[in-house]
């Protein structure tokens, strides 16, 4: 597969042969199976936090290092996704990247100790860092920008099917069988994956790309893992006040080094000047705010419905898998409906709805009827599948060919840092809750504070897309 922008237009080659344009429409297929890897895995892990826990010898609010240590790992390494891509071939790191991911998901299923499941699941981040980025490059650098809506759309209905499938059939092994097997369900997937990309991509040519910034890379790093593991940290007895100020002082320093040192190198690791192009900058930040709810708000509902409510983890995967039926639903019409209202109009008020629907679920309890949760969670899935394919799409809108790739490594980045900052949110939250009522086990109304604070937090965002030009995202639109 060719790496020259120009040549993998499809509206600037139109002499390519019939497989080669059915090849490229199947590309957001393909990357959709490391996608359905990634989200599956997600939504699987939430629903089995209880049972892990138990089997552990641990307690359920710990239980979320492992979600966070993969976000983390995938943050922190997804910024030289795209120098590899480019030093190696996108083809070839794509596909090492999937096999990978598979491998470790078997470590994940051998773990005996909480220690070893992280490692396994940091192992997993490094996979996922260089899959899903270096796949949307692929993509990006095959499909014309007046398509990228629709291919972006395409994009994740795969991965729609990941917290589909992840809530009910993780639940039911987790219950009649082991929680070993819900990672075990990924060596299938991976090995889909695998023969689609042998099967479809056709292979690339490494360019001459830039020496990595290694500078760049150990203090964006070490700013990323100390500020995140700091704040995940926040109410945790196991942390003492002093190693936590400590991690917290090297986060900011190595932050604000890198900021300085961003300035002046010629090819930095993270291109911070992106954050010019306002579109990018707004999608970024209000992106974000939003994307808090991607990690915390399974986290919470696993919680809610296990520990709070005595279901089973099958139960309470039938419960929640709504919220991806609702999301599956709006993919087919969120392109529709973001040419008709435009991005700021979309992006400003379903912010508002997307949080909303969060803080309805502060007030469920043990006597609301399943109907009803299953109602609110469906609503709320429809108008967050609305916002984020908005919001993914908008991160590209004003980007020439030659930024892609770099916009694509930094909006992956902050795609993952928010989710896995959302997970250490509400650990916080809790944590803080039970502290101040004086209790050690998390209960409903610990839970309330937790869907108060993620929904009321992606109901701000709305704040900062109001801040977009009213003709924002137009150069995605077809002409007419």
């Amino acid at each position: 597969m060719s790496i020259n922008p120009k040549r993998d237009n499809v509206a600037a080659e139109p002499a390519l042969s019939k497989t080669e344009q059915r090849a490229i429409r199947l590309i957001p297929y393909i990357v959709g199976c490391a996608l359905f890897m990634q989200m599956l895995d997600a939504t699987v892990v939430a629903t089995a936090l209880p049972t892990m826990a138990a089997d552990l010898n641990t307690s359920v609010i710990r239980m979320n290092a492992i979600i966070t240590s993969y976000l983390l790992a995938v943050a922190v390494f997804v910024p030289i996704s795209g120098w590899a891509a480019d030093r190696f071939g996108a083809r070839r790191i794509f596909l090492l990247a999937i096999i990978t991911f598979s491998l470790s998901s078997v470590a994940c299923a051998a773990s005996q100790t909480l220690e070893q499941l992280i490692a396994a699941r940091v192992v997993q981040g490094l996979a996922g860092a260089m899959m899903v980025p270096v796949g949307r490059i692929i993509l990006l650098r095959r499909v014309p920008k007046t398509a990228l809506l629709r291919a972006m759309s395409v994009l994740t209905l795969p991965a729609l099917f990941g917290p589909i499938l992840g809530p009910p059939v993780g639940g039911f092994l987790v219950t009649y069988a082991s929680w070993h097997w819900i990672f075990l369900m990924n060596i299938p997937v991976g090995i889909l994956g695998v023969v689609l990309v042998l099967k479809y991509i056709r292979h690339d040519f490494p360019t001459h790309s830039q020496p990595l910034d290694w500078i760049g890379f150990l203090l964006s790093s070490i700013a990323l893992s100390t500020l995140v593991i700091s704040f995940e940290s926040i109410g945790h007895p196991s942390m003492p006040l002093n190693v936590l100020a400590t991690l917290f002082t090297i986060g900011m320093l190595s932050g604000l080094s890198y900021i300085w040192y961003a300035r002046r190198a010629a090819n930095p690791i993270i291109d911070l000047s992106l954050l010019k192009t306002r579109s990018f900058a707004i999608s970024v930040l209000g992106g974000n705010l939003c994307r808090l709810s991607l990690g915390a708000v399974p986290f919470m509902l696993a919680i809610l419905l296990q520990v709070g409510f005595g279901m089973s983890a099958f139960a309470a995967g039938l419960v929640t898998f709504t919220t991806a039926i609702g999301a599956l639903l709006m993919k087919p019409m969120a392109p529709s409906i973001i040419r008709r209202f435009g991005y700021r109009n979309v992006l400003t008020y379903n912010a508002i709805f997307t949080g909303l629907f969060i803080i309805f679920c502060a007030w469920f309890d043990i006597n609301t009827p399943l109907w009803w949760m299953s109602l609110i969670l469906g609503l709320g899935g429809i108008f967050r599948s609305l916002q984020f394919t908005a919001v993914n799409t908008l991160s590209y809108a004003d980007m020439d060919a030659a930024a892609m790739s770099r916009a694509s490594t930094f909006a992956s980045m902050a795609q993952q840092l928010g989710i896995s900052i959302g997970v250490a949110c509400a650990a916080v939250t809790l944590n803080l809750s039970m502290h101040w009522r004086g209790g050690d086990v998390v209960t409903t109304t610990d839970l309330f504070w937790g869907f108060m604070v993620i929904g009321l937090l992606t109901t701000l965002s709305s704040i900062s897309f109001a801040r977009l030009s009213p003709d924002a995202g137009s150069a995605l639109q077809a002409p007419k």
